[in-house]
């Protein structure tokens, strides 16, 4: 376990690289944001994308903690007294001491475990597994929210010129990758009930009931880790974005959100809010039951441009329009979690080697 953590560190390190680097790119292109998923004050794609890599930054934190923890078992006897090797050594405790210390340095640990059975503590195996679950949630929620915005065209996985969306429906281009770790990372995400089972059920000093679900876990739960990251690695270095969509969709949702910023400037021309809140009710609802009813766009605007009760700020509507204004912060969070001398640079820097020298694979799905 310990030699297979050390293989996928590095790579979940890369996918979070994948992502700083998209959320730079990105750091103030404004996009709609969503609560309850439904339309909500605007972020920008990068701020998202930097939600996305903090969270696996928080896996990466939880493996190397995991690694770092890990110990041997040594020699500790049938019920973990080391009474065998009393005799073996006639009473001489040291030679006890040094015969672990030999054995921790065969095979490469630092020490063991201060306490351990016939085997080590099976809390242990919860311990990583905890942290690889946490790891396959964290994929699942990513490649969900990949899959509603490739939904809403706004972005979308890398595709094959050749790829097929659909056997039945020839026009359509399936977020197939972002389903794929959706459906691995649920597997993975749960395993760790096994392991706590495992752990909980060793009666006293040491059951059998261990050893034949291990042998099935241990391996899987890698298996599992590996494939995800893989994925992963594919989709993030080859995120497509679609501005106009973004665009599109902005148009739909940010005149509402804009209506907030007219009651309060009319308030400082003199006018009272609750007259120019229910006027805005009013136009706003029209709008809303039209586009539902009639499927027009959203005319918020020219409603309120036609109404003479909002002339003293018909010149400054076009700039209160812009999706900029509704973004607040999230180019300075982006730049200070992502970039120079932000702590994602700091965490990523021991693989710094891997992450640039190291391809993404090609898949063929």
């Amino acid at each position: 376990m310990r030699d297979a953590l050390r293989l996928i560190l590095p790579k979940l390190a890369k996918v979070i690289h994948n992502l700083s680097k998209f959320a730079l790119k990105f750091k103030d292109l404004p996009t709609l944001a969503f609560t309850h998923y439904q339309a909500a004050q605007p972020i920008s794609l990068g701020r998202r994308a930097a939600q996305w890599a903090q969270d696996l930054a928080m896996d990466l934190e939880d493996i190397e903690y995991a690694l770092v923890g890990l110990r041997f078992r040594g020699a500790q006897g049938t019920t973990g007294t080391q009474a065998s090797f009393m005799e073996i050594f006639q009473g001489d405790t040291e030679k006890i001491d040094r015969l672990n210390e030999i054995l921790c340095e065969k095979a490469g640990f630092e020490a063991c475990y201060d306490i351990s059975t016939q085997t080590y503590t099976r809390k242990a195996d919860l311990r990583i597994a905890n942290a690889l679950s946490a790891f396959g949630a964290s994929a699942i929620r990513i490649a969900t929210d990949i899959r509603h915005l490739a939904h809403d065209k706004i972005l979308d996985e890398p595709h094959e010129a050749t790829q097929t969306g659909s056997s039945a429906m020839a026009f359509k281009s399936n977020p197939m990758r972002s389903e794929r770790i959706c459906s691995l990372g649920r597997k993975l995400s749960n395993i760790s009930a096994n392991f706590s089972d495992t752990f909980s059920s060793q009666w006293l000093e040491r059951t059998l009931d261990d050893s034949a679900i291990r042998r099935i876990d241990i391996p899987e739960m890698f298996l599992l880790t590996d494939a995800l990251l893989i994925l992963l690695d594919d989709v993030t270095n080859g995120i497509v974005v679609f501005p106009a969509m973004i665009r599109a969709q902005l148009e739909e949702e940010v005149p509402f959100m804009a209506m907030e910023t007219v009651i309060m400037k009319l308030a400082r021309k003199g006018v009272s809010r609750q007259v120019s809140h229910e006027r805005i009710r009013v136009h706003s609802r029209e709008t809303v039951e039209r586009m539902r009813s009639e499927g027009t766009k959203n005319d918020l605007i020219e409603r309120i441009r036609k109404d003479d009760f909002f002339e003293p700020i018909w010149d400054e509507l076009d700039h209160m329009l812009d999706p900029k204004l509704f973004i607040g912060r999230s180019t300075d969070i982006v730049e200070r979690y992502c970039g120079s001398g932000g702590p994602l640079r700091g965490k990523l820097e021991k693989y710094r080697s891997y992450i640039d020298s190291t391809a993404t694979a090609t898949l063929a799905v």
